[in-house]
């Protein structure tokens, strides 16, 4: 039998220049029982190599990370569908041309949250200005996930004050990809949401949260259950958007119903003001 391979010219490069030249020359690849183990994507995504990639996404995005000197975040959540002011009224003109009602409807909608984009791309302006004055071991870093909207708006912020910014993406049905603000060495995309919600937590000084849909609750009651259950350190929860979130969510009907404390009130702040916000983490960490 013709042996598929030369097993005395193997070395440790040739596998990943193996995988270059399949991709290189479309040529799909096939299982491989020769194949180095880690240079083996048949084998790395079976079931029960599940826990490997579990670590290789710890272990990627926290070297990388580090090897930047980032160790302090500001996260911020919110919106993925809420535009900048500009598109927004784009798509305003777009609508009233068109004549369409329920794109006018969606159109003046755009127009409403698109004071939220700003306040976001405001807020990470304060954060990036402040810490391009610090010494590189006390600077705060933005961090979003990465996609449009209101993580656009603070990556964006950080990108104009020219400061460093973390983007951690995650793959989609609906393909979200990387926004262009976000720092490219620090442009991370993720398969499992439980590893994304730890590296959000890992290096994460403080929360803002802007208005959001389920993925900005999920994260925001991550935080606050970490908090309050003591699995995290007190870290300052900022809900950006007061109309928003007191329409939203009825805190008050929890207490009252003995679901939570009173005191679990305190573990968070309304406010509407990017200045505010900020002045809140200052506060709290005495900067």
């Amino acid at each position: 039998m013709e042996a598929n391979t030369q097993l005395n010219e193997r070395r440790l490069a040739d596998a990943w220049a193996e995988l270059h030249a399949h991709a290189n020359n479309d040529n799909p690849l096939h299982a491989d029982a020769y194949r180095l183990a880690f240079a083996d994507p048949e084998f790395l995504f079976r079931r029960e190599t599940r826990g490997i990639r579990f670590q290789l996404e710890m272990l990627k995005p926290d070297l990388g990370q580090a090897e930047q000197g980032i160790e302090n975040t500001v996260v911020v959540y919110g919106s993925a569908r809420f535009v900048a002011p500009d598109e927004a009224a784009a798509q305003l003109g777009a609508a009233e041309a068109s004549g369409d009602a329920a794109q006018l409807q969606r159109a003046h909608q755009a127009v409403r949250n698109a004071r939220y984009y700003n306040l976001a791309r405001q807020f990470a302006g304060l954060v990036a200005e402040y810490s391009e004055r610090q010494r590189p071991a006390d600077r705060i870093y933005i961090c979003t996930g990465g996609g449009p909207g209101i993580m656009e708006a603070a990556n964006r912020g950080a990108h104009e004050a020219g400061a460093l910014n973390v983007g951690l993406n995650i793959g989609l049905p609906h393909e979200q990809s990387g926004n262009r603000f976000i720092s490219p060495s620090l442009s991370f995309k993720f398969h499992y949401f439980a590893l994304r919600k730890m590296h959000f937590m890992m290096r994460a000084k403080a929360l803002v949260a802007f208005p959001g849909g389920f993925g900005t609750l999920d994260e925001l009651f991550e935080v606050l259950t970490l908090v309050q259950t003591g699995k995290a350190k007190p870290v300052p929860i900022v809900l950006c958007g007061t109309d928003y979130w007191k329409r939203l969510i009825n805190f008050d009907v929890m207490v009252e119903e003995g679901t939570i404390s009173a005191k679990d009130l305190q573990l968070f702040h309304y406010t509407d003001d990017p200045q505010e916000a900020w002045d809140l983490i200052k506060a709290f960490y005495k900067l």
